[in-house]
């Protein structure tokens, strides 16, 4: 694939979508109209119908991170995040949330540590969410709408 020509930031509900219409760094308007529901992942590549390539990147958002003593009590913090059906990012030391002065101080109840941050969100698909979860590489439609002012 080719070097991108452009981008656009979105944040996670943006990068879970079927259609909507977007605006790239450069100004262009593009509709993105795909076939199902795909989740875009930083990094990931939109490429319109002329052939040019636009790189999705994954915008800052309002986040608390949350970490814990050890391993054990981070899963343990993972299960009550996950019985409450909350969109988290996991790694090895940390979990990631949307913020949430409540759960905040549900887990800070529990020992845990919760420092409020801006970061790109990629939380975990549901095991039933029906979201395609693989990188996509998707078509825009609708270009008709681009125009550069000169």
């Amino acid at each position: 694939m080719g070097q991108a020509v452009d981008s656009v930031a979105l944040d996670h509900d943006g990068r879970a979508r079927r259609r909507l219409l977007l605006r790239t760094a450069a100004g262009v308007e593009l509709l993105l109209d795909l076939p199902e529901v795909a989740h875009l992942r930083d990094g990931d590549a939109l490429v319109r119908e002329d052939g040019a390539i636009i790189r999705v990147v994954a915008s800052a958002e309002p986040l608390m991170e949350v970490t814990a003593r050890d391993a054990a009590h981070l899963v343990r913090l993972a299960w009550h995040v996950g019985n409450r059906h909350l969109p988290a990012q996991i790694s090895t030391d940390a979990l990631l949330l949307r913020r949430d002065h409540v759960i905040g101080a549900m887990l800070e109840g529990l020992g845990a540590t919760v420092r409020l941050i801006d970061a790109p969100f990629d939380p975990e698909g549901g095991a039933y969410d029906g979201v395609v979860t693989a990188p996509v590489h998707a078509h825009s439609h609708g270009h008709g709408r681009d125009h550069h002012h000169g």
